[in-house]
């Protein structure tokens, strides 16, 4: 396999590979440290992050906060000095600017930012040493990103990640975008996308690596983004929550080892976007008009609005983190049903790129 190393700024990655972010929970300093470790980049989710802090009912967002700077100095614990630590902090994200810059403060290598377009991004970082990366699944969106960094900041994404219609959790497609996407005429979006990106790395006379993500789960997939499509890496989600250094519940890992490809569906989410996640009790009682009631509000979308939604998702979420899959959302990608048996992290790299 034709393979180097992810350059993102002045970190080098050994393996081009982004571990992707994963709330509620799921992806936090055990999780993001291994891949560090092991030479890929390791993401922490900020979403709800703060979930097990004893005041978090009380006060979830000052427990998420303190959380973000706890899990980054865990993770670099386990990482070591060389390892590449970020995080994943959606755009929805009510309070997004001070998430963003707890980030900083707390030393985090990366940031990668999408449900939504992060246009204000460069502004909140411009104090800090960090690099910074938008998600996009469109080339509109990746067009729209780059002319407004580059007209307000006078500056380029270090990375993007394109995000395709496989992957898992919420989507940046409508249910029809989602049907009608084919392996072959995403592969032209992705295209579409990195001839955007390199005429504005041209125009900044420098290398902005793109990160294909969405689906990518064997040494096959990985082979068609970094030959076929000359990505610079991929980002891979799914096939670390089976791992025993994931952060989630055995009760979570044990649900994907049972699913099985028809049991992974499109739903839609309370905040009005499309998710793919595993079909189970709780999803059948909100489909049959019989969800759980709501409970305190946690602050953590923007725009929720608690008259309009079936039921809350940061619950649904905390509650497949912790095991309780029956009362949970258990958000997953495409090929989550590929998942088979447990592994490490190495192991998991180690499929994808040892020569063979």
């Amino acid at each position: 396999m034709n393979m180097k190393p992810l350059r993102i700024g002045t970190h080098t990655v050994r393996f081009p590979l982004i571990q992707g972010g994963m709330g509620v929970g799921v992806s936090l300093s055990s999780l993001a440290g291994h891949v560090a470790k092991e030479g890929g980049v390791g993401i922490i989710s900020t979403a709800q992050i703060g979930y097990r802090e004893e005041d978090y009912d009380q006060n979830p967002v000052e427990a998420n906060l303190r959380a973000i700077g706890t899990e980054i100095k865990k993770a670099r614990e386990i990482a070591g000095p060389q390892g590449v630590i970020g995080v994943n902090i959606m755009v929805a994200t009510r309070f997004y600017e001070r998430y963003v810059k707890a980030a900083c403060e707390a030393g985090a290598d990366l940031i990668i930012s999408g449900a939504g377009l992060p246009i204000s991004l460069p502004e909140y970082v411009k104090e800090f040493p960090i690099c910074i990366a938008p998600i996009v699944s469109s080339a509109k969106a990746a067009m729209i990103i780059c002319k407004m960094w580059d007209r307000k900041y006078e500056r380029m994404p270090d990375l993007v990640v394109i995000e395709g219609p496989l992957a898992g959790g919420h989507l940046g497609f409508s249910v029809d975008e989602i049907g009608q996407y084919t392996k072959d005429s995403y592969d032209e979006e992705i295209k579409n996308i990195q001839k955007i990106v390199q005429q504005f790395a041209a125009k900044y006379e420098r290398e902005i690596p793109v990160i294909v993500a969405g689906g990518i789960f064997d040494r096959e997939d990985v082979r068609h983004c970094l030959e076929d499509l000359h990505a610079d890496g991929v980002q891979m989600a799914t096939r670390f929550v089976t791992t025993k250094e994931c952060d989630a519940a055995d009760a979570y890992k044990q649900a994907y080892l049972n699913a099985k490809k028809e049991d992974i569906v499109i739903v839609k989410s309370p905040v009005g976007m499309p998710g793919r996640a595993i079909k189970n009790k709780f999803m059948e009682r909100c489909m049959n008009g019989n969800p759980p009631e709501l409970g305190r509000c946690h602050l953590c979308i923007e725009k929720c609005d608690r008259s309009k939604i079936p039921y809350c998702i940061t619950d649904a979420l905390v509650n497949a983190v912790k095991g309780n899959v029956d009362e949970a959302l258990l958000f997953c990608g495409s090929n989550a049903y590929k998942c088979d048996h447990m592994e490490t992290v190495k192991e998991v790299i180690q499929s994808l790129f040892k020569e063979e």
